[in-house]
């Protein structure tokens, strides 16, 4: 048998079932005027690309900030005016998270196969700012409760989505950083959500006759609203139906790059549908190790994550009046922005994953010690720093699952939305791990989140040793029979 047999028999029986990943043989770049026109047509197109998709990241920050407003609603009035009782508040947050589990997978194949994420994904947004803005006017436990219930529903369209439209137009070198950036909108919303919800609790009290934290989700969700509407005149569709805003060359190159990344053989579309469609790639997907691995990772990851939910609390500890404790949540997120960026950066220059991903974690171990250990104020500020950069090991993770499952499309659109949708249930575990009877130390809290880090760790290593034995085996068989290097899974 042939190492070109060999290779395919292993990615049938350990990839289930993907394509053949070959690699293509270059028959030059004739076709867009020779190898120093493509580059340069090729940096146009990534400036093009870059800038439509650049407004996802302005309605992820909104996203967040839509999500945690309860959160800074909740140091103005929100519980009193709501009569909540017990663990009423940590339900409101939880429940969210119930809608956005049970419809993202779902969500992902419908786009995959409308295939216009420019007119689905803003509607999604339009509904949830409604919604949000509804959640300012409801006055029991109960109408809050289906709000938010309802809230996740529609927002398990967006961030999965997401990820699956820059999957289709970035290569394995590319989709590090560009997820980096679409996922700093998180941290963004973080850092100046809290600002942005200082001044509208602060000045809006009583206008109208409305309480300030009611005014908070009017404003925030109007704003979503807008922002989405705009989305749809300005967000690309997949590359085989992007054509308003490209050159029929510029197509041409979009979809063949991105097959050369992966070693799919030249003029195989990247959209074409496996046999069985959208319920194929479930399958395939459901029937994948690779995909529970990852997932069961994730979730382990967003329990230790689950900080974020509750940082104007936990920035509360440090004993200053609301206004300043919501401001003192900026700066911790503003330095994870930071590194995230140059972290991912590093990555996607490097090709490696699994040390880019534990790291970061170890950091936010590291935090989480200190502030069990201490009630000083310096130091406690400062782990509040080491948590919020743990969010890179996030970002690089998600770079990390489109990279390892690459074909076919309809698989990759269920395996990132069912890992994200999975690893939500890491947010529903997580509104139950900072009870206020663990205040003001929260050293059980603290506790929980360092055990899942090395639990997430753990499984990352494992993963990474997996994908290292097919590398290996691969490297092996093309030496072998004298072919050239093919594809390659980032570790």
């Amino acid at each position: 048998m042939s190492a070109r047999d060999v290779k395919k028999a292993e990615l049938d029986d350990i990839e289930d079932q993907q394509p053949q990943l070959l690699r293509v043989a270059n028959d030059g770049d004739e076709e867009f005027g020779g190898t120093e026109a493509r580059k340069s047509l090729e940096k146009k197109l990534l400036r093009k690309l870059d800038l439509r998709l650049s407004v996802l990241i302005v309605i992820y920050i909104l996203n967040y900030i839509d999500r945690n407003n309860v959160s800074a609603a909740r140091l103005r009035g929100l519980e009193a005016d709501l009569k909540l009782e017990g663990q009423q508040y940590d339900t409101l947050l939880s429940i969210l998270y119930v809608g956005y589990i049970l419809m993202q997978v779902p969500s992902n194949m419908l786009l995959d196969y409308m295939g216009r994420p420019s007119i689905y994904l803003p509607c999604c947004v339009i509904l949830w700012g409604l919604i949000s803005c509804l959640t300012g006017a409801t006055t029991t436990f109960v109408g809050t409760l289906m709000t938010r219930f309802f809230l996740g529903f529609v927002e398990a369209a967006f961030f999965p989505g997401a990820l699956f439209l820059l999957s289709k137009w970035y290569t394995r070198s590319e989709l590090g950083l560009r997820t980096a950036v679409l996922s700093c909108g998180l941290l963004i919303s973080n850092a100046f959500g809290s600002l942005i919800a200082s001044g509208i609790l602060d000045g809006m009290q009583g206008k109208l006759g409305h309480a300030a934290w009611r005014w908070l989700f009017y404003i925030e969700g109007a704003l979503t609203i807008f922002v989405a509407v705009c989305a749809i005149f300005v967000l690309p569709d997949f590359p085989s139906t992007a054509h308003r805003w490209l050159s029929p060359l510029e197509v041409r190159l979009a979809e063949k790059r991105v097959l050369e990344d992966v070693g799919i053989p030249d003029g195989t579309a990247d959209g074409a549908r496996s046999e069985g469609g959208q319920l194929a790639g479930l399958r395939m997907a459901l029937a994948d190790w690779k995909v529970w691995c990852l997932s069961l990772a994730l979730a382990s990851m967003v329990i230790s994550l689950s900080f974020n939910a509750f940082f104007p609390t936990l920035s509360a500890t440090l004993g200053y009046p609301e206004t300043v404790t919501l401001l003192l949540c900026a700066p911790p997120f503003g330095f994870a922005t930071v590194a995230a960026f140059v972290v991912t950066r590093h990555s996607d220059k490097t090709g490696e994953r699994f040390w880019h991903i534990a790291i970061p974690l170890l950091l936010g171990v590291v935090g989480f010690v200190i502030a069990a250990s201490t009630m000083n104020t310096a130091a406690r500020y400062i782990s509040l720093f080491l948590m919020a950069q743990s969010y890179t090991a996030w970002i690089i993770f998600l770079a990390w699952v489109s990279n390892s499952i690459p074909r076919p499309s309809a698989k990759r659109a269920v395996a990132l939305a069912f890992i994200n949708a999975f690893s939500q249930l890491g947010n529903v575990a997580g509104s139950y791990v900072w009870p206020t009877s663990w205040g003001p130390s929260y050293r059980y809290s603290y506790a929980i989140c360092i055990a899942t880090n090395g639990f997430c760790i753990f499984l990352c290593y494992v993963f990474k040793r997996h994908l290292d034995r097919l590398n290996r085996r691969f490297a092996e068989e093309e030496e072998e029979e004298g072919l050239p290097k093919g594809f390659r899974y980032l570790t």
